[in-house]
């Protein structure tokens, strides 16, 4: 079961302006081979099939940890689609009333235009080819050194293509984004080389950083490591998965720094809002009917 808390887990900055194109790249990050659907929905499902739960429970605790925290990651990079969508609120109200009117025509300039025309406008469970997501990214073969060495693999692949969209976003929002993906994801990389080496004993820490580019060196996640936000492995539950500490310990292959679980949650930041497009006709009422409705609800409370 799953706790759900009304925050982002990073707090992100407001976008500069509307940048859909931008939007399309970073929904790579979402529904790609290597986006944050694919790590959640393997570490999820390796979690349901893991064979061993009680005399391997480090490793289960562990797998089916880190995929909680991809449930954040899916949120926060929707949130980050969602205000490049929309960015500042700039509609002209009146004339997205006018059926007749054309405001999402400059969507048919843009790459992913299916941002708009399905999603109203709002992120897509695609990549930044407008390919939808799929299952078949999902690795679970029932051995645990193999899905260890294939989540190692899948976030090394992930880190790779977070740098590569840093360097094409231009937005603060986006910048930021990946520079907290970076970070976190490399908490994921390491905790993985780590399971695989009290496995084998195989030293997969001293292939780090997989691509081979220091964090330390992105502005946007250097101010995080510098908070030790690359030593802490989060642990999402109030009483359970309790053994992730037998593998999350001793050093961080990157700055030799100690590494720790902590039970505290991340200090988050506000849900992003894309605000209300009428030019979507969803919903078919006036906006201030259903405001109106809604606060003769809370009004009962």
């Amino acid at each position: 079961m799953y706790l759900r808390i009304d925050k982002l887990q990073f707090e992100l900055p407001q976008p500069k302006e509307r940048d859909p194109n931008g939007a399309a790249t970073v929904q790579e990050l979402l529904g790609g081979r290597f986006g944050e659907m694919s790590t959640l929905m393997n570490y999820t499902m390796q979690s349901f099939n893991f064979r061993g739960k009680k005399p391997l429970k480090p490793y289960y605790d562990l797998i089916s940890n880190i995929a909680t925290e991809e449930l954040g990651h899916i949120e926060l990079v929707a949130a980050t689609i969602n205000a490049l969508l929309a960015g500042p609120d700039t509609t002209d109200q009146e004339e997205a009333a006018d059926p007749t009117s054309a405001p999402f025509a400059f969507s048919k300039e843009m790459r992913n235009a299916q941002n708009f025309i399905a999603g109203g406008p709002g992120a897509m469970v695609q990549d930044s080819r407008n390919i939808p997501w799929t299952g078949d990214n999902v690795f679970s073969s029932g051995n645990l050194v193999l899905d260890l060495l294939h989540n190692f693999f899948l976030e090394s692949g992930a880190r790779q293509q977070k740098l590569r969209a840093y360097e094409t976003v231009t937005d603060p929002v986006a910048k930021a984004l990946t520079g907290y993906l970076l970070v976190r994801g490399g908490v994921h990389q390491v905790a993985y080389a780590k399971a695989l080496e009290t496995l084998t004993g195989v030293e997969i820490t001293k292939m780090l950083p997989v691509p081979n580019i220091d964090a330390a060196k992105i502005p946007e996640s250097k101010k995080l490591m510098d908070q030790g936000m690359h030593l802490k492995m989060y642990r999402f539950s109030p009483s359970d998965y309790t053994d992730i500490g037998k593998i999350w310990k001793g050093t961080h292959p990157d700055d030799g720094q100690e590494v720790y679980v902590t039970d505290e949650l991340p200090e988050g930041g506000e849900t992003v809002d894309g605000g209300h497009e009428s030019a979507a006709f969803a919903p078919e009422y006036e906006m201030g009917e259903i405001i109106e409705i809604a606060q003769k609800l809370h009004s009962k409370m």
